[in-house]
């Protein structure tokens, strides 16, 4: 009989948290640099060398690979002579755990959840609850598999139940292009098939607990209908040319994970969830000798990339714009900003429209007149930094109030990350603005380039208020332009068509 103690139990959780926190899964890097040395696209190699670079940045500094730091998925598997020697209940437990781990003060995370979901939809402060499943199973051990999901590629999940007869490798694929780019390719698709609506999901879920092994698959060739469906569902994303950040290139996924369960014989349920570029997922076992604490990989199993976008970009003082002055940056051109930076996500800007729907003033010090605005909320700093990790969230959430901030305010420009939706770029093209994206999954290396951080209007709203950042060389890359020309548009169109023109044999 295996015994195990409440803060044995609870400390490994927390360890696991922080751990994945600042580690990617070494598999994950690898398969990265593979996809950055086979890259024939300067935007996205440009964007995986930033992910590769930020990657190495946080195992160095034990700092968020992300700023959404994510929603705790916690996998467990208890062994039916497990016995616990608890006051509190495994999924109290679990909540503690996460609790110590997001406000652990050495590196503390963001605090993303909110409660009364459809209501006031308020932060509970601590990222509790977790999402929690458990079984039993035979045996002496207790299994963990801890997950931590950031918000942009949770959003692009997909679910339908075809017909038996349908074509599911069809309906994966023709699910990508409309998921865009706010899932921070390139990542991992997982695939769950069969069993029941909530079954399927949990089984995509599941799947993305499994290291990347695609090339390996390749080479030693598909065992059974499964691994058949990873291959074919990866190569025919992989042709759409969507691309690192949607910019367009040859890698979109670097795998595609498969799990299935019997299902009823008029039905085929079939879900996706991506995994993103800020891929956090780890694994352990307790036999009850005490806490388990996951030992850091060393630091050399990072490959050496060199990043090239100082040396290329175009150098924008953003203190020194009007529209006169962006009129002539081009989709796909890089620049690094410096000067003053505002910033907003989804509650701040809700609030700044029914402001000015209700005639009230904004608050004193708010003045978006020539200015850019950069959809982002930050982890809390530590140490000497001005803010921790702060890379972009997805702009399409913030599609409906465009039109009326750059009617209204004065706004030039924003940054964010992901496409923007047609509505969107009408506004941009009207009104002459232009929208600029940061690369998701680099939020470390994004929050260097930021001196100075102070919050100027809405406090109550935590990570969501509106800051000011003083910035020296961010890099960004111009994703729609003054006339409403958009990269992810262009970007895939054009990486579609080079690699069907690839031979089959070295594709």
């Amino acid at each position: 009989m295996t015994q195990i103690r409440q803060e044995d139990f609870i400390q490994s959780v927390h360890n696991a948290l922080q751990y994945i926190s600042c580690y990617h899964p070494l598999d994950f890097v690898q398969a990265m640099h593979r996809a950055w040395q086979r890259e024939q696209s300067p935007a996205a190699r440009d964007a995986i060398a930033q992910i590769l670079i930020n990657s190495r940045m946080c195992a160095e500094g034990r700092r968020p690979i992300c700023q959404d730091t994510g929603i705790v998925s916690v996998f467990l598997e208890i062994g039916m002579d497990v016995r616990w020697d608890a006051a509190l209940g495994v999924e109290a437990m679990v909540n503690e755990a996460v609790r110590r781990a997001y406000l652990d003060p050495a590196n503390p995370l963001r605090a993303s959840i909110v409660s009364d979901p459809a209501g006031k939809r308020l932060n509970t402060g601590d990222n509790t609850p977790a999402v929690i499943h458990m079984k039993t199973v035979p045996g002496d051990r207790l299994s963990i598999s801890v997950a931590a999901k950031g918000g942009g590629s949770e959003n692009k999940a997909r679910f339908a139940i075809l017909n038996p007869s349908d074509d599911l490798v069809a309906w994966v694929v023709d699910q990508l292009p409309g998921m865009g780019a706010g899932w921070c390719p390139p990542g991992v698709l997982g695939i769950g098939i069969g069993g029941t609506a909530e079954k399927a999901m949990l089984l995509a879920k599941q799947s993305l607990l499994a290291p990347i092994d695609i090339q390996e698959l390749r080479e030693r060739g598909p065992a059974n209908r499964a691994e058949e469906l990873r291959l074919e569902i990866y190569d025919r994303v992989n042709a759409l040319g969507i691309g690192a950040q949607g910019l367009g290139g040859l890698t979109t996924v670097l795998d595609v994970k498969v799990l299935d369960y019997p299902t009823h014989a008029a039905s085929k349920p079939v879900a996706i969830i991506p995994n993103c570029a800020a891929t956090r997922h780890i694994h352990l076992e307790m036999d009850g000798s005490g806490p388990v604490f996951p030992a850091p990989p060393a630091l050399d199993a990072w490959p050496d990339v060199p990043w090239e976008g100082a040396a290329q970009s175009r150098r924008i003082n953003l203190d020194n714009l009007d529209a006169a002055a962006i009129a002539d940056w081009k989709p796909g051109e890089t620049l690094l900003l410096s000067g003053r930076l505002l910033t907003g996500r989804d509650a701040a800007h809700k609030r700044i429209v029914d402001s000015l729907a209700t005639g009230e003033p904004l608050p004193a010090g708010l003045d978006f007149r020539n200015r850019f605005i950069y959809y982002v909320g930050p982890v809390d700093p530590v140490r000497d930094e001005a803010v921790g990790p702060a890379g972009p969230t997805t702009a399409t959430r913030m599609d409906k109030f465009t039109d009326t901030l750059l009617e209204k305010t004065g706004l030039i420009g924003m940054i964010g990350k992901a496409e923007r939706g047609p509505a969107a770029i009408d506004a941009i093209r009207r009104h002459g603005a232009v929208y600029l994206i940061a690369t998701g999954g680099a939020a470390y290396l994004v929050s260097r380039a930021i001196r100075s951080a102070r919050v100027i209007a809405f406090p109550e709203l935590g990570m969501e208020a509106v800051y000011e950042f003083e910035v020296e060389d961010m890099p960004v890359t111009v994703a729609v332009d003054s006339k409403g020309e958009s990269i992810h548009r262009s970007g895939p169109e054009l990486w579609k068509k080079r690699i069907a023109e690839i031979p089959v044999a070295s594709a």
